[in-house]
């Protein structure tokens, strides 16, 4: 184009206002965050505050014999100490919202227990002082005596009951849940197909480690609660200021009305204050006790040995095929690590998983088996992805593990079995229906991005010199099921919530315009992506939009943020209420003009009558609701608007990650070359958050498969309690990324939006480690256990070259370990995997 050209294009569209859906936005929270000008929890300060301190069990399993808190209450400025003995019914407990089954077995999970400590960590008695340092000062000088039990660490031992986390359960098992294609009417008999490929097909049996992981968030947790006034306020870090606050009225016998919760400002979450904690609970406690505001800030060594941990499972994976690589089975067996309590969604979490182990494939028979444990280590819950990561990871292993049996490339393999464009909407083996996605482009445009021909060429040329330095390729492709929802459907699941959302736009007589949300943002960027929604559906300026919320008194509804929900239910929610801001003002307009309402066209924040140049705007026709000196009679003055929008399925994003990683034989280091990844999210509403959203998941995937990992030694103490020991990846241990992404439209919203908050987790994690077992099968070796450390590398390179299996320990069979124990087996019947018929009608999986 030339210049004149580009001078007339810009001349002929100035008059117009420049759409916010697709453009690049700096966040608007960002001001305050990196400079530092915002409230943090800790940052709080009340008049007369007290602070808290913990003293926590150096065991992972004793007995608490005696407390001795003398000393401690004789120290400076020491107000108060309680221990277990002290506390009363109205302290409450802490629940879990997502019991699997009736006869799921659930320890009781006090706030602080009274006779036994179950992991280490736990806390065994609180210091209350007037200042932190005083009220750690003096936690030094509570005597505890224990008695020490033995531990349930080890989770396939712990699966057979040979030590009992809670003895007096009488058992480890927590839950049983399965999902089978056959009886829920989706898919074929797995059994049959394993026969078929034992005799004449292809059969791979494998065995996978999920490490157990720590969110390790940039903001520690916190908590302040102030109880003077008729209603009681906390102030903490969370990702559910909604959830905590129902769960507090709901096992305090305070009344809900009475509780406010505020989330202020978070910094950051990763699932890991996607929780009820202990120190909320007993901050809450406290500061009624003592009738005075406290705080408690928890130092790093206490966030990663006592919030909670993600992952943790053992996964054994059996694939049929038929001899020309089309899959005709999946069965999937899942031992998953509770920790000592089953959390908020903790028991649930491996369930979202056996949704997705079937991916983008059209897989005709699966089986999926879950056997939730308890052990005497620090519970685990949500972690970004959660289930989901688990999932693709098993289901990748797989398909390369399928292509090498084959000898064929990855992802011609890939491609051979996936769901093609043209057969969405599609219903999955698990029941999901998939609405919409091109696997095709997304791959096409990553190949050509990465140059994976030449790479494989490259592969082909340091295999025949024998390279000391070997090049692998690793390959993922996934979707996840993502904006949690619908609420029929997780009610079907036994999970205790729904999965609307909730929101309010308020046009203010001045001009601007208040939107108020039920998701809380810790890091995502919600008051850019929700102004920029709404500026261009209003058509008013994005400076002139306001979001709010994280308090439960200013924004009473809401389920809060997880699960890549915030956009795609929160944000249609705003959308819904911004549309019936627009219908409202449709009738002030129409009695302004002195026109009929179905003349009226509203386009850029204007009413206009067809045909005519008689308009007015919806920042006037705000001012005119204001005043209410003229308004229609059959309507109420005002032109703000509520909505509550419960989906109709779940979201599914998809992609294609490709990556490029070169291992030192001699030394097994592993250096990450090459990382491309081109993602489908449907409609981008702000580019810029969209790529640093998966920037920030892909580093936090990569470190699960190189670095991180959650190690306890054999008496139960967690070694890794500090960024010495527990690897979390710096900008120096990363490399730039290639990312892009290809628009294939949800069906299911009206943004045409789909999830982005989770992707480059699930995906990156699998595609890492397919490349350093990639690089290493001229040894032999068919895999490495995550985080594939130097060490763990050159001893894979070791025994593959040695013919050794590199797969690890065989592992007590796992129907050796999912034993009844009086469980009920959660087949999925009749009924479908989610008490509806699964895929199949209004209220089944999905739909």
């Amino acid at each position: 184009m030339s210049v004149e050209a580009a001078e007339q294009t810009t001349e002929q569209t100035t008059d117009k206002p420049v759409r916010e859906i697709g453009r690049d936005r700096r966040r608007k929270e960002d001001q305050r965050l990196i400079t530092g000008r915002t409230r943090w929890t800790d940052n709080i300060v009340l008049p007369g505050m007290l602070h808290m301190a913990m003293v926590r069990s150096p065991f992972a399993h004793a007995r608490i014999t005696a407390v001795d808190t003398s000393e401690a209450k004789a120290a400076t400025n020491v107000v108060a100490v309680y221990s277990g003995a002290d506390l009363d019914e109205s302290v409450g407990v802490l629940i879990n919202a997502w019991p699997l089954s009736p006869d799921q077995v659930t320890p009781v999970h006090p706030p602080m227990p009274t006779d036994r400590v179950t992991f280490a960590g736990e806390i065994v008695a609180v210091i209350v002082a007037r200042s932190a340092a005083e009220a750690r000062d003096a936690a030094e000088l509570v005597d505890v005596d224990y008695e020490e039990l033995p531990a349930a660490l080890d989770l396939k031992e712990s699966a057979q009951d040979k030590v009992l986390a809670h003895p007096d359960l009488g058992t480890n098992k927590s839950a049983l849940w399965v999902f089978d294609s056959v009886a829920a009417g989706t898919g074929t008999d797995v059994e049959e197909a394993i026969a078929t490929a034992r005799d004449g097909g292809i059969l791979i049996e494998r065995e996978y480690r999920q490490q157990r992981l720590i969110p390790a968030f940039m903001e520690p947790r916190s908590v302040v609660v102030d109880p003077t006034g008729e209603q009681l306020t906390m102030w903490t870090a969370t990702q559910i200021p909604h959830i905590v606050r129902f769960a507090l009225a709901a096992t305090t016998g305070v009344p809900e009305s009475k509780i406010r919760v505020i989330a202020p400002d978070v910094g950051g979450g990763f699932g890991g204050k996607l929780q009820v904690t202990p120190e909320e609970w007993l901050a809450w406690w406290v500061a009624r006790q003592l009738g005075k505001p406290v705080k408690y800030t928890e130092t790093r060594s206490e966030s990663l040995m006592a919030a909670h941990h993600g992952r943790d499972q053992w996964q054994r994976l059996t694939l049929a095929a038929d001899k020309e690589g089309h899959v005709t089975g999946l069965k999937v067996d899942l031992l998953a690590d509770l920790g000592s309590y089953v959390a908020l969604i903790g028991g649930g979490v491996p369930v979202l998983g056996a949704f997705m182990f079937n991916a983008i494939y059209k897989f005709p028979a699966y089986h999926f088996s879950m056997q939730s444990v308890l052990t005497n280590k620090a519970w685990t819950d949500a972690y970004r992805g959660a289930g989901r990561p688990e999932a693709t990871f098993g289901i990748e292993r797989m398909m390369d593990e399928l292509a090498h049996e084959l000898g064929e490339d990855p992802l011609v393999v890939r491609e051979r079995n996936w769901i093609t464009h043209e057969e969405f909407p599609f219903t999955s083996v698990a029941g999901l229906e998939y609405d919409s996605g091109n696997y095709e482009a997304a791959t096409a445009m990553a190949k050509e991005m990465f140059g994976y021909d030449e790479l494989r060429e490259e592969q082909r040329r340091r295999r025949e010199s024998n390279d000391p330095v070997q090049l692998g390729i690793g390959i993922s492709t996934f979707t996840e099921m993502c904006g949690l929802a619908p609420s029929r459907v997780l009610g079907s699941l036994d999970y205790g919530a729904g999965g609307w959302e909730h929101a309010s736009v308020r046009m203010l007589a001045t001009g601007t315009v208040e939107v108020v949300v039920g998701v809380s943002a810790h890091g995502q960027g919600h008051e850019t992506a929700f102004s920029q929604i709404v500026a261009d559906r209003l058509g008013v300026p994005f400076e002139s939009v306001e979001i709010l919320h994280g308090d439960t008194q200013i924004s009473h509804k809401g389920l809060d943020t997880y699960g890549s929900r915030s956009l795609v239910v929160g944000g249609e929610a705003v959308v819904k209420a911004a549309d019936k801001v627009i219908d409202k003002a449709r009738r002030y307009a129409a009695h302004m003009l002195e026109a009929n309402p179905d003349d009226l066209e509203f386009t850029d924040g204007r009413f206009a009558v067809a045909g005519t140049d008689q308009s007015v705007g919806i920042t006037e026709i705000a001012g005119a609701a204001f005043a209410s000196h003229d308004y229609p009679d059959d309507i109420e003055p005002g032109i703000d608007a509520d909505a509550t929008y419960d989906p109709v399925n779940f979201n599914y994003p998809h992609g294609t990650h490709l990556c490029a990683v070169e291992i030192d034989t001699e030394t097994g280091q592993v250096t990450l070359r090459k990382y491309t990844c081109v993602d489908d999210v449907g409609q981008v509403v702000n580019p810029l958050i969209v790529e640093g959203q998966i920037h920030g998941g892909l580093v936090q995937g990569i470190a699960q498969a190189l670095w991180e990992e959650a190690v306890y030694d054999d008496s139960g103490t967690l070694v890794s309690g500090s960024f010495v020991d527990y690897l979390v990846p710096t900008a120096a241990d990363t490399i730039s990324f290639d990312t892009a992404t290809t628009t294939t439209l949800a069906t299911t919203n009206t943004l045409g939006t789909k999830g982005v908050g989770e992707a480059g987790t699930i995906a990156s994690t699998p595609c890492i480690v397919n490349g350093v077992v990639d690089a290493l099968r001229i040894f032999g070796v068919d895999d490495v256990q995550m985080p594939c450390t130097p060490e763990r590398v050159w001893q894979a390179i070791r025994s593959g070259s040695e013919g050794e299996s590199t797969t690890g320990a065989a592992a007590p069979h796992f129907d050796e370990v999912t034993g009844t124990q009086g469980q009920t087996d959660r087949t999925a019947g009749a009924d479908g995997p989610t008490g509806g018929s699964a895929g199949t009608d209004a209220e089944g999986a999905g739909r």
